[in-house]
């Protein structure tokens, strides 16, 4: 896996921000968040190993992050999944989403079929690492929060 130079000067989007709960609970991405769950029939599924100084940082979870302005979530999640992952868009089918919603903030898991292989690349500073984890090994990985409570739903959908 070749890692590539993060650019620290790059501007931040206006979507870069806390969106807190009335319950106090924060949640990142002012206009939501979605991630990629690409699955490949020989590898598994593409998880993220989040750096420490991230939310929730040293758990597992999908490349992905907050939404631009006005993006749709299968576009945000194919731009997040690209920049943290070097993942190709064309590499990718559709096949659903997956929504987590709590009303002030909305979470958009997109899971997709991996029809071209690829090599994916960290290429940003939010990953420790990038593994292809087979689908009955998931669990066995300490998985961030979200993750976690989404993941049984989804591996019974795949």
């Amino acid at each position: 896996m070749t890692r590539a130079p993060a650019d620290p000067a790059a501007p931040r989007d206006p979507g870069d921000a806390w969106v807190y709960a009335p319950t106090g609970e924060r949640f990142w991405g002012r206009f939501g968040a979605a991630g990629l769950l690409a699955v490949d029939p020989e590898r598994g599924v593409l998880l993220q190993h989040r750096v420490g100084w991230s939310h929730h940082g040293g758990t597992w979870a999908l490349p992905g992050g907050a939404l631009h302005q006005g993006e749709s979530p299968v576009d945000g999640a194919l731009r997040e999944a690209f920049e943290e992952a070097g993942v190709p868009a064309a590499s990718v089918a559709v096949r659903f989403t997956s929504v987590f919603d709590v009303g002030v903030w909305r979470y958009t898991t997109v899971v997709a079929d991996v029809i071209e292989p690829f090599d994916p690349v960290i290429s940003d500073p939010e990953s420790l690492e990038l593994e292809w984890v087979p689908i009955d090994r998931v669990d066995e990985l300490p998985l961030h929060p979200g993750f976690a409570a989404s993941w049984p739903g989804l591996r019974e959908r795949l």
